[in-house]
């Protein structure tokens, strides 16, 4: 079966998706997602103008050596740029497998481990009495998990609290470039425990609680926020630090047994080895998209797997619907599966271009049964969503310095 044609398509139903299209000779078609926000084009070109050329003629059949071909057949190895592009032809790749076999690609990993993917909900409020009237909500939905973020008193924007703001395309006004929001440690320290004290009164032990710090926080920082969260029996704290120096979590794991999650900007096994053999995180939130399709996060999974490290794959609204359902096949299957970021499928523009049958009952998702990965691309609809230059805000301290995202 080899590779006839490889298409990209960028379209915007709410937020900028990157879509890979390959067909083969006989026509069989897979779709795979290489969307990485706010460097959208840059993926395209690289996709178009360096790697489908390489690719066409190629058998279809063999991913793992494409994939290899993709990652060591380059000097300029891993990146987010590159792995994005990788696995978008990844997920096509697997994609065509199991439409070829007739099988829904969990099938094709080893078949289930579990019944249901179980998922966590956002809620989040501009104080605490909003987010967690939303949170009841939710379990009142069926979820059994669900993160809590509130808006930070005395600055202007709050990470994950967008406000009467629908979108970062709204944050953004008429100049489409970074909105600035401020950062204070301190105020933050003054809202985030209270949050946590209420919760577990309001909402109970029997829910699972869960807040993403977002890197914000220096290490003996998260540290502290970690001792003084263990009472609320948090899931997990997630990006409570920056680990570009892999050995922060070290310090952060010696002061406090609060589950830690991090990994959503990974995009190779390499830059997690260490978190994960040393038991300095409990969650790998690695996405398919950023880390090389199914392949990559499955090498990660697998890994992390003899170290008990559980898999909670990164659901920002960000990452399409084929990048949804790719986790649903590796989460039904991993043994190793924690939990995976839910934000929703009832957007009608994204529907529109993304077709599937996943349903969500009772707090978790069923993968589809449909050989492959179970979801379509509608290339007219999508013609429908132009592309919308977009950018995440910016993160400054009070006094202007330049603080992490």
């Amino acid at each position: 079966m080899k590779i006839s044609q490889i298409q990209v398509f960028v379209c915007s139903p709410g937020r900028n998706f990157v879509t890979v299209k390959v067909t083969t000779e006989d026509g069989t078609t897979g779709i795979g997602d290489a969307t990485l926000n706010g460097r959208e084009m840059a993926v395209v070109s690289c996709l178009e103008q360096h790697i489908a050329p390489c690719l066409i003629g190629k058998d279809a059949q063999n991913i793992e050596d494409i994939w290899q071909y993709l990652y060591k057949g380059v000097y300029w190895r891993k990146g987010p740029v590159n792995m994005a592009a990788i696995a978008g032809i990844d997920m096509a790749l697997w994609d065509i497998k199991g439409k070829v076999a007739g099988l829904p690609v969990h099938q094709l990993l080893g078949g289930k481990s579990r019944t249901g993917v179980t998922l966590y909900a956002h809620a989040s409020g501009e104080c605490i009495d909003s987010t967690l009237s939303k949170a009841e909500h939710l379990i009142n939905q069926g979820f059994r998990a669900v993160r809590l973020q509130t808006a930070i008193p005395g600055l202007t924007a709050t990470y994950g609290v967008l406000g009467d703001k629908k979108d970062y395309f709204e944050l953004q006004g008429n100049r489409p470039l970074p909105p600035e929001e401020p950062w204070c440690t301190q105020k933050y320290f003054s809202v985030v425990v209270e949050l946590f004290r209420q919760a577990r009164k309001r909402l109970g032990e029997e829910v699972h609680l869960l807040h993403d710090v977002h890197s914000r926080l220096t290490p003996i920082e998260a540290a502290r926020l970690g001792k003084l969260l263990e009472p609320y029996h948090l899931y997990f704290l997630e990006d409570a630090a920056i680990a570009e120096n892999q050995n922060s979590y070290q310090l952060i794991r010696h002061h406090t047994t609060v589950p830690l999650a991090i990994g959503e900007t990974y995009n190779t096994l390499w830059e997690c080895k260490d978190l994960i053999q040393h038991q300095w995180i409990d969650f790998i939130r690695t996405a398919a998209t950023h880390a090389g399709g199914l392949t990559g996060l499955r090498k990660i999974t697998e890994f992390a797997n003899v170290f008990d490290v559980r898999i909670a794959p990164h659901g920002a609204p960000d990452l399409s619907p084929v990048c949804f359902a790719t986790h649903l096949h590796i989460n039904i299957w991993a043994p190793n599966f924690g939990i995976q970021e839910f934000v929703g499928l009832d957007n009608p523009q994204l529907n529109e271009v993304f077709t599937h049958d996943i349903r969500v009952e009772n707090g978790m998702a069923l993968p589809s049964d449909l050989p492959g990965l179970g979801i379509s691309f509608n290339e007219d609809a999508a013609k429908k969503h132009p592309y919308k230059r977009s950018y995440l805000p910016v993160s400054r301290l009070e006094d202007g310095t330049m603080w992490h995202w």
